[in-house]
């Protein structure tokens, strides 16, 4: 069994084309109504989305689970904390 058959995401956002910061913020707002645990793929554009994004998300304190080369574009799959709580 491949790696990425664990990785089915839950909901998926297709951010190609779509300039910095928003793609951020509507990645973060995307998780932010997911349930804890729950997997988010991003599709982003190559250069500026694929450096800055997955930085500012881990920094906002989600955890990145993988980062795909699609030839264009590349799929994030982000998951979504799991509060203490």
């Amino acid at each position: 069994m491949s790696v990425s058959s664990l990785l089915s995401p839950d909901a998926q956002l297709d951010l190609r084309g779509t300039p910095c910061p928003i793609n951020f913020v509507r990645t973060k707002l995307r998780l932010q109504q997911m349930q804890p645990g729950e997997l988010l793929e991003v599709w982003l554009d190559p250069g500026e989305p694929i450096e800055q994004v997955p930085d500012s998300l881990t920094m906002a304190g989600y955890k990145i689970e993988q980062i795909n080369d699609c030839s264009g574009y590349f799929s994030l799959l982000i998951r979504c904390p799991v509060s203490d709580s």
